[in-house]
Order: C-alpha cells, then sequence, then structure tokens
C-alpha cells in the first residue's frame, strides 16, 4: 500500500513537472514588447542617425518612415535560439521517460511500452523554435527636438533589444531613460 502511495505521489509530481515544461515553454516564446522614452542632450539628426545605423549593422531593416509624424519603424526577424531548442527537447524527453517509468510501475500490465512516451520530447524544442521564431518591428518616435533640452525619443521594441541600445549607445549618446529596464527583473 505504501508502494502505491509512493508511486501516486511520483505520478503527481512528474506530472507538475510536465506543466512546468508547458508554461516554460509559453513563457520562452512570449512576446515582450515595451514602450520607452529616452532623452539625450545631442541633437535629434545625431541621434537619430546613429540609432539607425546601430539598428543595420544588428540586422534591421528599415521598414517605414514619417517625416511629418517624427517616425521611423524598422523589422527583424528574430530566430530561436538552437541550445534552448535542444535543451528543452532534452528535458521533454527525460520527462516523458519519467512519467513513462512511472506509469509502468503503477501499471506493469503495460509492458515497456509507456517508454515509447520518451520520442514525443523533441517535441517541445519544435514548439519553442516556431513560436520564437517571428519578425519583430523596432519603433522610433521623436518626441522633442528642443536644442536647448536635447533630444527626447519613444522608443517602442522588444525588451532585450531595449537594454542592448541603452547599453551600447546609452554612454555614446548619452542616453538616459528612468532606468526601469535595466533594474527590472523580467
Amino acid at each position: 500500500m505504501a508502494a502505491m502511495a509512493n508511486l501516486g505521489s511520483t505520478l503527481v509530481l512528474t506530472l507538475l513537472l510536465a506543466i512546468g515544461l508547458v508554461f516554460f515553454l509559453r513563457a520562452a516564446s512570449k512576446d515582450r514588447t515595451t514602450v520607452v522614452e529616452v532623452r539625450s542632450s545631442r541633437p535629434p539628426l545625431e541621434v537619430l542617425g546613429r540609432l539607425s545605423e546601430w539598428l543595420l549593422q544588428r540586422g534591421w531593416q528599415a521598414e517605414s518612415s514619417d517625416p511629418e509624424r517624427r517616425h521611423l519603424c524598422f523589422r527583424a526577424q528574430v530566430a530561436a535560439s538552437p541550445w534552448l531548442a535542444v535543451l528543452l527537447s532534452l528535458l521533454g524527453a527525460v520527462g516523458a521517460a519519467c512519467l513513462a517509468l512511472v506509469l509502468r510501475q503503477l501499471l506493469p500490465s503495460l509492458g515497456w511500452w509507456p517508454l515509447l512516451l520518451a520520442l514525443f520530447g523533441p517535441a517541445a524544442g519544435m514548439i519553442y523554435r516556431n513560436r520564437a521564431r517571428r519578425a519583430e518591428t523596432l519603433e522610433l518616435r521623436l518626441i522633442s527636438h528642443d536644442s536647448a533640452t536635447g533630444s527626447a525619443l519613444r522608443l517602442r521594441a522588444h525588451r532585450d533589444e531595449l537594454i542592448a541600445l541603452e547599453l551600447e549607445l546609452g554612454p555614446q549618446l548619452g542616453l538616459f531613460s528612468d532606468g526601469n529596464l535595466l533594474s527590472s527583473p523580467i
């Protein structure tokens, strides 16, 4: 009787791990688009020119510009991490094998057939790759361009791209924002 209780609790824990994998897959491919306002003491033409150059070097393509609205839009294709896809495939296969072993212990009449569940492990990596691969946009809008106060921009892009921009171009262009991107954990 105690053995069945242990197997039951092991089954519950294994199912919780499977649920955790599903939520990890959702979080890994979640859209993290953020809007941030950035200021610089430099003139707007210098800031916009350097930002455009930096984005083009990173593989972004200019998609549209609207001088009347002082708006630029860039687009890039984001690829999934191959290492994370492999890791998720391995985790899925090991988790499915663990579930199969628990089912084998609970229902010995099934034989070793439940171990075939491990073949579904690579599906986790494929799901991640399909969901994480997508086109992303980065939008720049010039809010103010007063020579006395410098430039103010509103940027809308993926959070990681905004962090890279702030870290790499911040010192060169004197960019500063409220600092929430670098201090927030997510």
